[in-house]
């Protein structure tokens, strides 16, 4: 006889705003999938310098009850990220392509206490507060903002440095505009020959 229950599963709903407020204190799972447009992820729209139809996060998500040995089982959720957005580029200062693909796994905690004193040795896992109101939206968008670059730099030889290009136009500039003035004695000599 099977004594572990097959609990019901969930399909979240792809707007934004659902994501915003999924109760995880029912005993029930989620799985879902969808689109993000920068849009719907003002934190890291602000972080955008063009915006791209293209411009966007594919996300997937699943939790699931994992048994602990001797223990209530606890609530994990997978989360997979993909995507790109334009950034400033810190060689050239124009925008340049950057693409996010990321999978973070979480545990849910009882409380913040729990979730502070989680070992930070386990890398696998990243602790998180159960909540009735979990704010799944939020999540993806600290996911993305702590996988963007935090130099963003086109690939090597893609552009140049924005020091070398102001600098060769200021040479440029100077040569057309600014002449040497023309020697006073010079000047005068040029006037006497032509009495």
């Amino acid at each position: 006889m099977n004594r572990n229950p097959v609990l019901p599963s969930l399909t979240l709903p792809t707007e934004p705003k659902a994501l915003r407020s999924i109760d995880l204190m029912v005993s029930q799972t989620y799985t879902g999938h969808g689109f993000l447009a920068l849009d719907a992820l003002p934190r890291v729209a602000l972080e955008a310098a063009t915006r791209s139809p293209d411009d966007g996060f594919d996300w997937a998500v699943e939790t699931f009850f994992d048994g602990i040995v001797g223990g209530e089982p606890r609530l994990k959720m997978n989360l997979n990220l993909k995507g790109q957005m334009h950034l400033i580029c810190q060689r050239c200062m124009q925008p340049c392509l950057v693409e996010v693909e990321e999978s973070p796994q979480f545990v849910f905690l009882a409380n913040e206490a729990l979730a502070d004193a989680f070992p930070m040795e386990d890398d696998a896992l990243e602790p998180l507060v159960m909540d009735s109101q979990f704010d799944l939206l939020g999540t993806i968008e600290d996911e993305i903002l702590l996988s963007l670059p935090l130099i963003p730099k086109h690939p090597e030889g893609a552009c140049e440095p924005a020091a070398l290009r102001s600098g060769a136009d200021d040479s440029m500039n100077q040569d057309e505009t600014t002449k040497k003035p023309d020697n006073p004695f010079n000047i005068l000599k040029n006037m006497k020959k032509k009495e």
